[in-house]
């Protein structure tokens, strides 16, 4: 079977999104929204949520269609790639919003106070002996994750270690909290 429909064409699309050509738009989000309104919800877990999370990322999509580098990446890439990051945000700041909402979470900024906040939440003292078990640098790198809602960057930056450190910290420590309360 012969097919004559061309495949998609992304990066020309987001080229005349960036000459302001509405219709460009509307092609993207009549060939994409669904699946990305699909990613959306996969991440927030909210139809809601979701919904805004595409207008938002179809809002940056325009107004940043001309900082596409095709260099960097496939443009349909791209566009998920920033759907993805404003649900991460999105997550972020809800679970932040909650907490405070709660009373649950006041400055948590030392390690001690991080993981006494974890211990009261969970009500779990296996938890907090297993924590303790962590070396110093890895259990601020799980409070800071789980108690503050931090990403592996702003820990990086928070503890001043390499982003790939910090990764290794959290990797080994969420096993080693596993195999400790397994």
């Amino acid at each position: 079977m012969n097919s004559s429909v061309a495949p998609f064409d992304f990066q020309q699309c987001l080229h005349a999104c960036a000459q302001g050509e509405r219709r460009a738009l509307q092609a993207l989000y009549d060939h994409e929204g669904a699946r990305l309104l699909g990613v959306a919800r996969r991440i927030a877990r909210d139809d809601a949520m979701a919904e805004d999370i595409v207008h938002d990322a179809f809002i940056r999509i325009w107004t940043g269609a001309a900082s596409y580098d095709p260099t960097r990446g496939s443009a349909r890439g791209w566009i998920y790639s920033i759907t993805r990051h404003l649900a991460l945000n999105a997550i972020r700041a809800r679970r932040r919003e909650t907490l405070l909402e709660e009373g649950e979470l006041e400055a948590a900024h030392g390690l001690d106070q991080g993981v006494e906040q974890l211990h009261s939440w969970s009500g779990s003292a296996r938890l907090y002996r297993c924590l303790e078990r962590l070396q110093p640098a890895a259990q601020r790198c799980i409070v800071h994750a789980y108690v503050d809602g931090c990403s592996h960057a702003e820990i990086a930056g928070l503890l001043g270690a390499p982003l790939g450190t910090v990764k290794a910290w959290i990797k080994r420590s969420l096993t080693a909290l596993r195999e400790c309360l397994g």
